[in-house]
């Protein structure tokens, strides 16, 4: 029997008016979802995937205008509604119960003054869920009383976050955001859209903050939605692998257009346009890789460095409270970081991967004092700077440069992003002028992809994508001898991806750059790492050269980290 269609866009055309024009973000898409359906969108940074699903759900920022086109979906009570009119009083009755979204980044989702449980608990109340009895062991109130209890809220939240595959889901709802990794909060995120079982799920690069054993374990999540409940789903992703596991139908975008449609089957085994075809091109290539490992003439692998560590941590820990008794004292730790020590060489790129909550972004900014280690050394360059006073860690710290994982809060809203780029090197007097340091602001912008004319813009007029290149602009404006990359790429489509680790590459060549380059995309990691080190619950757990990582691995928990991998389920 055919499936009912329970959204359908007409012609929607969004566009962002400027000052000698506009900007169209959406051109004339039109496209059709069913019950029980997931639809992947893929495309570039910038094409038009979030503002599709902005649009859906009446979240356009208030610069953007939806000028043209109709959104119709039908809800539970098998009522059409045309989006577009509907006011904002009716969309609030319908969002979250109706359609909910997963927002692509979680730290500026959550509420950062209320503890992760009680904002999904809060999602929950604000629907007046009636809790079933029976499958999910909930309860509901009694004596006639219709809104749940602060109990059966609790526990529907403590049962969506073990659905999660969150650890320990009463730390977790007494935990505020900042006390979580981007993964364990990506997934508070997925449960809370979760939590009112809503027949349309939009789900928008879900997954791009998690490592690959919790990202199976979401699509999976997803897949029994679609089976158990027939939950609608729209999956935006630019990781083709992903959207190959999870979708039944594949919408590509590219500039506001919809250049191709089908089946997955359709647009992996034969796709029509040139864009499409590139996707694949890359993701395959990427799929493939060999990373780049050198050889000598003895055959074995070394890194092409000088052989002078760079970076060294001795026995470096850095802990965190976790319980604390009446008097406020701690009474037991989080240990995120725990005994680590590891060479990075001089012009190396050194892999860093491990599951969310695994303890490589403490890791990593323990190594550039960010964050107060609790014991050990850092050595750089000869010195432990942990112990360096401040006017030589000022000096030193220029040398030292990280792109964050989260590029909506890297970046200071109100100021335009080439002034971003410039304000490090006017602090570390680089350059004699501002109009030198502003050239050299539009050459980097130029570099990772974006145009001059970008200069005076502000970051709220940019995709995900495209302002995690200007973080890695500004972090090349200093010209420094170590990245720390975390997550730097996860954000950005396949096609970007490749774009920006060519990019590193070329300027490692150049400038003798050296990379700790943490992800938990082990695809990325191949392509761009000498060698590996796999942490897990704040330890290396193994350490080694690329090939001996990926084709012999050591630890049992490599292997299961390699065989989560997500592989497209169509063969070439």
């Amino acid at each position: 029997m055919e499936r009912e269609i329970i959204l359908n866009i007409n012609n929607l055309r969004v566009n962002f008016p400027l000052e000698n024009g506009k900007a169209e973000a959406l051109r004339g898409i039109s496209f059709s979802l069913k019950k029980g359906e997931t639809l992947g969108i893929v495309g570039e940074s910038g094409s038009g995937k979030s503002i599709t699903a902005l649009s859906i759900m009446g979240l356009l920022p208030n610069n953007a205008k939806l000028s043209e086109g109709s959104i119709f979906f039908q809800n539970k009570a098998g009522e059409t509604l045309d989006l577009v009119q509907l006011a904002q009083s009716d969309f609030q009755k319908i969002r979250g119960s109706e359609i909910a979204m997963i927002f692509q980044e979680p730290m500026t989702s959550l509420n950062p003054v209320f503890r992760c449980g009680e904002q999904v608990a809060e999602a929950i109340q604000m629907a007046d869920l009636r809790l079933p009895v029976g499958r999910q062991g909930l309860r509901i109130a009694e004596q006639g009383s219709q809104k749940t209890t602060a109990q059966a809220v609790k526990e529907r939240v403590l049962h969506l976050f073990e659905k999660v595959k969150l650890l320990d889901p009463e730390r977790i709802w007494r935990s505020h955001p900042h006390q979580l990794s981007g993964g364990q909060r990506q997934r508070v995120m997925i449960a809370m859209a979760l939590s009112c079982s809503p027949s349309l799920l939009i789900a928008d690069e879900p997954t791009s903050a998690l490592d690959v054993t919790v990202q199976r374990s979401i699509l999976q999540l997803i897949n029994e939605l679609k089976s158990d409940w027939g939950c609608s789903t729209i999956f935006i992703s630019h990781d083709l692998g992903v959207v190959a596991e999870v979708a039944d139908n594949v919408l590509v975008m590219k500039n506001g257009e919809i250049v191709e449609q089908g089946t997955v089957a359709e647009i992996f085994k034969n796709p029509q346009h040139p864009y499409t075809q590139l996707l694949l091109e890359n993701f395959r290539k990427r799929s493939h890789g060999i990373g780049k490992p050198v050889l000598d003439i003895t055959g074995l692998e070394i890194p092409p460095s000088s052989g002078f560590p760079i970076l060294q941590t001795r026995n470096l820990q850095t802990h965190f409270p976790s319980k604390h008794n009446f008097f406020g004292s701690p009474t037991e730790h989080v240990k995120a970081v725990d005994s680590v020590s590891f060479d990075v060489f001089e012009g190396e790129t050194l892999g860093l991967v491990g599951e969310s909550g695994s303890g490589k972004t403490t890791l990593g900014r323990s190594i550039l004092n960010l964050v107060n280690p609790t014991n050990g050394e850092v050595i750089f360059q000869g010195k432990n700077i942990l112990q360096q006073a401040e006017k030589e860690w000022f000096s030193t710290r220029k040398e030292l440069q990280i792109i964050f994982q989260d590029p909506y809060s890297s970046l200071n809203p109100r100021l335009p992003i080439g002034l971003a780029i410039t304000e490090p090197m006017e602090v570390h007097g680089l350059l004699p002028s501002e109009k030198m340091r502003r050239e050299r602001a539009v050459e980097l912008l130029e570099t990772v992809g974006l145009e001059a004319s970008h200069f005076w813009r502000f970051p709220s007029e940019f995709s995900g994508g495209q302002r995690q290149r200007i973080c890695i602009a500004r972090a090349l404006a200093l010209e420094p001898k170590l990245i720390i990359c975390d997550e730097a790429i996860s954000s950005l489509d396949v096609t970007v991806q490749t774009q920006v680790l060519d990019l590193l590459q070329v300027l490692q060549k150049k400038h003798g750059l050296t990379y700790l380059f943490i992800s938990h995309d082990l695809s990325v990691v191949r392509l761009i790492s000498d060698r590996i080190a796999v942490m897990k619950d704040g330890k290396i757990v193994e350490i080694g050269t690329t090939t001996e990582v990926f084709n012999h691995p050591k630890s049992e928990y490599t292997r299961q980290l390699l065989e989560a991998m997500p592989i497209a389920k169509l063969k070439e």
